[in-house]
């Protein structure tokens, strides 16, 4: 029986996607189904451009020293591997109609619902995260 880990990404800064990131591509790699649903800020992680420079908080940029100390992949390298691991990425159309994005707008693979969408695959989910 396969594990499911429903995600919710409502934040948008980098230490929000490394959060997001790093629990979808683990518990990929554990063989979990994932899917991550993308709401107000969250949609950064996925937007073509903004997910390539997202915001690091006030007073902790170096911390980027040691994200290349450790050799850290980058948020659009980790972003990949969840979409080569089949996480699912859903993009939440309430909020896409409120801040005029389209689905164009965000990197390709991503799907387009509600919050009925993620509520039909988070129903019986094994694990449930809000980032």
């Amino acid at each position: 029986m396969s594990r499911k880990v429903a995600i919710i990404a409502s934040n948008g800064g980098l230490f929000d996607a490394y959060k997001v990131f790093n629990i979808a591509t683990a518990a990929a790699a554990a063989d979990a189904e994932v899917a991550i649903f993308f709401t107000f800020e969250g949609l950064n992680l996925i937007h073509k451009e903004a997910h390539q420079q997202l915001p690091v908080p006030a007073g902790r940029e170096h911390f980027m020293e040691g994200f290349k100390k450790a050799n850290v992949p980058s948020i659009p390298e980790l972003l990949q591997m969840a979409q080569e691991m089949n996480v699912k990425l859903i993009a939440c159309q309430m909020t896409m109609d409120v801040m005029s994005l389209k689905k164009e707008d965000f990197v390709d693979g991503v799907d387009v619902g509600g919050a009925a969408t993620f509520l039909h695959f988070a129903q019986d989910a094994d694990v449930t995260l809000t980032f």
